[in-house]
Order: C-alpha cells, then sequence, then structure tokens
C-alpha cells in the first residue's frame, strides 16, 4: 500500500514558500513561475497557512480585492488537515474528497516536510496500478 512518503521520496520533499507579508501578486507570479498551483506562507521555519489558486478565485476576485494591496495573510488558509509521511494514499484521497480540497501539509515530528497534491495523489495511484499490471504480467507470462 503506497504511502504519502513514496510520493515524497519521488517529488522530492521541498515546498515553495513566501512570507507572511507577501503581496498576493507577487505570489501568483512565482506560482507561475513553478507551474504550481498552491503556496506555503512560512515565517522562518514555522508553517502559517497556504494560498491556492482556488483562494485567490474565491476570496480575491469574486471579493473585489487588489491582488497589489492585499497580503498573503489576509486570505491563505490556516485549516488544511496535516497528515504523515505514513498515512496511506486511501487515506488522503477520502480525506481530499470529505473535505472538498486539492492540498494536504505533510509533516512528521511536527515539521513541515512537504505538501501533497491531489495529482501527486492520482500519479500514485496509476504507478501502483501499473506496478500491479506489471507483476501479474510477469507472472502469467513465466509459467
Amino acid at each position: 500500500m503506497s504511502t504519502v512518503a513514496t510520493i515524497i521520496n519521488r517529488k522530492g520533499a521541498s515546498a515553495v514558500a513566501v512570507a507572511p507579508d507577501t503581496k498576493i501578486i507577487e505570489a501568483l507570479k512565482l506560482m507561475a513561475e513553478k507551474n504550481i498551483g498552491s503556496i506555503l506562507v512560512m515565517d522562518g521555519g514555522e508553517y502559517l497557512g497556504i494560498f491556492t489558486e482556488r483562494d485567490y478565485a474565491r476570496k480575491v476576485v469574486l471579493k473585489g480585492k487588489n491582488s497589489l494591496d492585499t497580503r498573503i495573510t489576509e486570505i491563505m488558509r490556516t485549516d488544511i488537515p496535516a497528515v504523515s509521511p505514513t498515512t496511506t494514499v486511501e487515506n488522503c484521497m477520502q480525506l481530499m474528497t470529505d473535505k472538498n480540497i486539492r492540498y494536504l501539509t505533510v509533516f512528521e515530528n511536527e515539521r513541515l516536510i512537504g505538501i501533497v497534491s491531489i495529482s501527486d495523489i492520482v500519479k500514485q495511484t496509476i504507478l501502483s496500478q501499473q506496478e500491479t499490471i506489471n507483476y501479474l504480467d510477469n507472472y502469467i507470462h513465466s509459467k
């Protein structure tokens, strides 16, 4: 059974982060540059929250806020559930579905070590299924 550790090992533990006083426009530029849909908000080494494209659409655009003046701390989410490296991919899928979210923070010993997205979960599920198919194919053809 695949775990979050498998995903983190495959994609790496580094996550893109900005300081709490970062303006929304700067976070959006960084997200576009890195081709990512979320960015962590960190103060030194301390995790404060997460900002996503969905947050931008719902909390900036729809509420008429200005991306040039609004700080990321004004709209970041602080309620994203955390998982550990030992959490199964299946549990992540269930949590994301139940909470209608696309990202989970990953903590080990109370220290943020990364983030997993719904895309990471789907990729890992496909890889696991492919491994099973390959195993069964080899088993069938070895007889």
